[in-house]
């Protein structure tokens, strides 16, 4: 066995999951919603995030404001590009999930002031 043999450790993360977390919560507040002129971070569309830094990979799980929104079947896929945008992130995945139904309520209070919810 020769050192060409020997396996190398994988590279050190380019990026903290700290830093991963906040370039893609940046990221997603520039996706909109098709109906709603607001992004769909603070409109609350985003249920969770678990981001693996050794993977350069992002799960993104998330609804959308009614289950027969007609974006369904493709805002998805422009959620997981936006993902791959980001510098660190190689892949990603998105769940749409319906459990909990998304309610108002899950708006950041700056939406519910710019739509006069408040």
């Amino acid at each position: 066995m020769d050192a060409s043999d020997v396996p190398k450790p994988a590279p050190a993360p380019e990026f903290s999951r700290d830093e991963l977390e906040e370039m893609v919560i940046a990221a997603l507040r520039t996706v909109f919603d098709p109906e709603i002129p607001v992004n769909i971070y603070d409109l609350g569309l985003i249920y969770g995030l678990t981001i693996d830094p050794q993977q350069a990979h992002v799960d993104v799980r998330m609804t959308l404001t009614a289950p027969g929104c007609p974006v369904a079947q493709t805002f998805p896929g422009e959620v997981e590009q936006r993902m791959r945008e980001v510098p660190g992130i190689d892949s990603a995945h998105v769940e749409l999930v319906w459990d909990p139904p998304w309610t108002r309520e899950r708006m950041s209070e700056s939406v519910l002031l710019t739509l006069g919810m408040l």
